[in-house]
């Protein structure tokens, strides 16, 4: 996923890893859908209706930040209303030719997920309008005295975007949807409930205090959750004895370097910036971008999110400050260094 360096333990975006274990780690259905309750019961009785009539359910947005489960819901969104799903993003999508094919193949009630959809370029979106609204494409072929115009109508489908940023989608693209659903950050109960359930599907041995250890620090996300998982997994099989306690969980997760609020060496750094060499801030994310050497995207997609979240980092209309919190944290763990704790 461009933008997200995943190298990072703690990265939201989906590494290969994730794409190849995550499939064995996803829910079959709603009702193993752990969290987003709201969201949840909201799809339960949109996609029953839907069935219940013998329609297509309406099409869905689902917004939120990285790592939060849009791409899960959507197959089981699709495996629910017994429908084949076609997955593609918007920067694949680069001319109207390349929906063409997609969309006249598209059999009745079929799912057509968009990751990303907030990236498809404003040509290819104005293409798309007609088939959203109506189930109906006007391919335009040749150019000048020789174009013609061929019309498709298409089966009745449903479209499913997923987005990181809905702010960067027009207007006439969210009028087109019939659910609005935003993913929050995960709270730590949730999460444990998630890695328990990864545990048993990789037949790895943990305590619910272990669950609860990685959980802390798993940034609300459940992506980071499983991945964190795993690599404590590794530390306990080679360092302890296979079995993940809260003192295993904490010494491999420290050998990481993923503190006790679940940060890394780029958050910590992010914030040691803004107190040491901006005295607190406020401080734009330009001039943060430059002093990090850090794409401005990454640091707004990436970082900002959870630090936000976690009440460490506050966005004002002058700039990025750091809080009260920040400082006791950053501060505290440097005289904890000092003193040859970690």
């Amino acid at each position: 996923m461009e933008g997200f360096d995943l190298s990072r333990l703690v990265s939201p975006g989906e590494s290969e890893e994730d794409r190849v274990l995550g499939l064995s780690l996803r829910p079959d259905c709603l009702d193993e859908f752990i969290g987003q309750r709201q969201v949840v019961e909201n799809l339960k009785i949109g996609i029953s209706a839907a069935k219940q009539r013998g329609e297509v359910i309406e099409h869905i947005l689902l917004s939120g930040p990285p790592g939060l489960g849009k791409t899960t819901l959507a197959h089981i969104i699709a495996k629910e209303m017994g429908a084949h799903m076609i997955s593609t993003s918007g920067p694949a999508l680069e001319r109207p030719g390349d929906l063409v094919g997609i969309l006249t193949n598209l059999e009745s009630g079929d799912v057509l997920f968009i990751d990303e959809i907030h990236r498809l370029p404003r040509i290819v979106e104005e293409f798309l309008y007609p088939a959203i609204e109506s189930f109906k494409i006007d391919f335009v072929i040749d150019k000048g005295p020789y174009a013609k115009t061929i019309k498709f109508n298409l089966k009745p489908f449903t479209l499913i975007g997923a987005t990181t940023r809905s702010g960067l989608l027009s207007a006439p693209m969210r009028s087109r949807f019939g659910f609005f659903y935003h993913l929050e950050f995960y709270e730590p109960e949730d999460l444990v409930k998630i890695i328990l359930r990864s545990a048993n599907v990789l037949d790895v041995e943990i305590t619910e205090k272990g669950a609860l250890e990685i959980a802390r620090r798993s940034r609300g996300t459940p992506r980071i959750a499983n991945r964190l998982l795993r690599r404590v997994r590794d530390y306990a099989q080679v360092k302890a004895d296979g079995k993940i306690d809260r003192d295993v969980a904490d010494m491999a997760l420290h050998s990481l370097g993923i503190d006790d609020l679940g940060l890394d060496e780029l958050d910590r750094k992010l914030l040691r910036t803004i107190i040491e060499v901006y005295k607190g801030g406020p401080v734009g994310i330009e001039s943060l971008s430059a002093t990090l050497n850090e794409e401005v995207d990454t640091l707004i997609d990436v970082v900002e999110p959870y630090l936000l979240k976690a009440c460490l980092l506050k966005r004002t209309p002058r700039g990025r400050e750091a809080t009260e919190l920040a400082y006791r944290h950053i501060l505290g763990r440097d005289k904890e260094r000092e003193e040859g704790l970690f």
